[in-house]
Parts: structure tokens; sequence; C-alpha cells
């Protein structure tokens, strides 16, 4: 039962879950879980926890601080940093334990400075991180000895298995390393998939995957949920109701007006605690048995509910998404209605919102 005004419930039995099937989808190539931005909003050293419990081997964050939180936290897996990392970020690496994802020349040598293991990063058509001289990168690594424990690259369209892309990305990265190994570079951890290909294209595993989203269970391609559980759902408790005429006009710049007598339920959350503010007059929850629109604009700190004539009263419940078991909306669903994707709509909720874990261990 919800006491307080409102709670992200993290379901840890669910990560637990998510993580079996991703391991049973990966074959014989290990299982790193990214945790980042906190565990995509669900708390990255419970996540971390849970999903070590279940099979994985690493962790992926992209701040060195995340990897330095998660080892003050006593966590010891392998924890790969996946971002380019900052300048003296070699340092903080080699003394935590990290490992750091470059693609750079200059992040290149400031790891080999400070002795830090590096997974070095080739651009294969992302555009983003990761190197496009590399021939140089992985020749200058040779030349300096530098700790290379890992190639890598990331994925664009892995999310649509059919697309062009991911045939000419898998032999851009095979490319790669084939360059690398005629530079004289070994590493033990090649890796290239994300959440959709480890679940759809077996010929991308090498010997490590890094699943992100579908850890928290929600599916990474669109109309397919491979056996997923979503692990969080976003509940609060209605603050206050009201009983108005139709013509009323409800929240900020009345963008919505009742259009009969009805009851209004005041919702103690808002975009200050990472509900969209183009949720408004879009997306449902569910309270009174049923679901709703919200209604009128989104608040900071609160938003409206017309719940018509349901028997809706101070104190009950009502969820933003969740699992979708109990007719309540997903995540998916929020998306869908929002015009984005899943990953934001659960790492958006803000850290005043209490996380609950139910399903834990010890």
């Amino acid at each position: 039962m919800l006491t307080s005004r409102a709670e992200a419930a993290v379901d840890l039995d669910a990560v637990r879950h998510n993580v079996a099937i991703l391991r049973a989808a990966a074959g014989d190539a290990q299982v790193l879980v990214a945790v980042k931005a906190d565990g995509y909003g669900h708390g990255a050293v419970e996540v971390a926890r849970a999903a070590l419990e279940a099979g994985a081997a690493w962790l992926g964050v992209v701040l060195v601080e995340e990897g330095v939180a998660l080892r003050a936290a006593g966590i010891t897996a392998p924890v790969l940093v996946m971002m380019e990392p900052p300048p003296g970020a070699g340092a903080v690496a080699a003394a935590h334990d990290l490992d750091l994802g470059l693609g750079s020349p200059a992040a290149l040598a400031d790891a080999v400075a400070a002795g830090a293991r590096v997974h070095l990063k080739v651009d294969t058509g992302l555009s983003r991180g990761g190197s496009v001289d590399w021939p140089t990168l992985v020749k200058t690594a040779a030349e300096t000895d530098a700790n290379v424990v890992g190639v890598w690259s990331h994925l664009v369209c892995a999310d649509d298995p059919d697309h062009p892309a991911n045939a000419s990305q898998a032999a851009r990265f095979a490319e790669a390393l084939e360059v690398a190994a005629a530079a004289g570079l070994r590493p033990s951890l090649r890796h290239l998939a994300n959440s959709a290909a480890t679940l759809t294209a077996l010929a991308t595993h090498y010997d490590l995957v890094r699943p992100g989203i579908a850890v928290y269970g929600l599916s990474p391609v669109p109309g397919e949920t491979y056996g997923l559980r979503p692990a969080m759902t976003l509940r609060a408790r209605v603050a206050m109701t009201k009983d108005v005429p139709a013509g009323t006009g409800v929240s900020y710049g009345h963008r919505y007006v009742t259009p009969r007598a009805t009851r209004l339920a005041l919702v103690p959350l808002g975009y200050g605690d990472g509900v969209p503010r183009n949720a408004t007059n879009t997306a449902e929850v569910f309270v009174g048995g049923a679901r709703h629109y919200v209604s009128g604009t989104v608040c900071m700190d609160q938003f409206v509910v017309d719940v018509g004539d349901g028997a809706v009263e101070a104190g009950d419940e009502v969820v933003l998404f969740g699992t979708g078991d109990g007719g309540e909306p997903t995540a998916i669903e929020w998306a869908a209605a929002l015009g984005t994707i899943s990953y934001e709509i659960v790492t958006r909720v803000m850290p005043r919102v209490p996380r609950r874990y139910v399903g834990g261990r010890g």
C-alpha cells in the first residue's frame, strides 16, 4: 500500500528475470549490464547488484564518477566507462579499477600515462564517439604498450533488425578487428551488440554484449516483448478531488475545459518529478479502476485528471505506468503517446520521487 505522496517501485526480481533472458540470448558471450544514468532511473547500485546475482559479468556506465560510486558501494565487478573520458580520467580510472572506453589519441595518452585499461572504440557509422582514424589509433596503442583489453563500437539501427546499416556496421567492425590484429593488438573482449542486437543478431555478439533498456524490461524492438518484464511502476496518491460543472477550465492556460459536470482528481506529481509537460491531454493514467487522460497542463508538482463519474477519492492510488498487468499504461505506451522512447520516460523520473525496491535478497 502506498503511504507517501508518490513512489517509483522497482522490482529487482524483474531485473533478474530480464538478465536471465539476455544471458540466454547472448550465447557464449558475457553480459555487460548498462547502469548509466542511475540505472536508467531505477537505481544504479541496486540494479547492479541484482544483475550480477543473475549472472551479468560486467557493468557499464558513461561517467567515471558513476563508476567510482559503484566502487564506493562495494561493487567489485568489472566496470566499463563507455563515454569518451575527460582529461585526467586515466588516473581516476586506474585508482578505482575502472576500464575506459575511448577513441581519441588524447584520451589514449592519458590512459597510458596512468596505466589504465582501455577498450578502443572505432566509429563504424554512429558518428558520435569512436575513432575515424582507426589505423593510427591502434598503431599508437601498440607502440605505447597501452593496456588494450577491448575493441568495440556501437550500433545505429539495431532496433530495426532488417535495416541495412546493421550489416554495414558489422562489416566495418570486422575490418577494424583485422586492422587491430595487424597492428599487434590482441584484445580479449570484442563487443558491438546493444539490447536489440543481443536479442536479434547473434553474429554481433563476439565476446561481450551490452544490454541496457532490455535489462529494465522495456523492449528495444517495437512490437516485440521477448518475455521481458518492466521493472518500474510509477504511482501516486490522489491529493484531493473536486466536483465541477461543465465548462470548467483546468490548469494553466485552460488547455482542457470540462465537457460536462465531472470530478477532477489532483495528482501530486509534475515535471519537477519527471512527468513530461507534453503529457498534457495526451498520456493516460490508471485510477479508480479505469484509464483516464491527463487533463490540462502538467505543472511542476502536480497535474489533474478528469475522472468523469468515477468513484475516485483523495488517497486513492493512481498509476502512471507499470507492467500493464493490472490495466495500467506501460512506459512504452507513454512513450508512444508523447512521441519519444521508453528510455526517456523511466530515466527522467527525478530523485525526489522515492524509490522502493521489491524482490530484494538478503
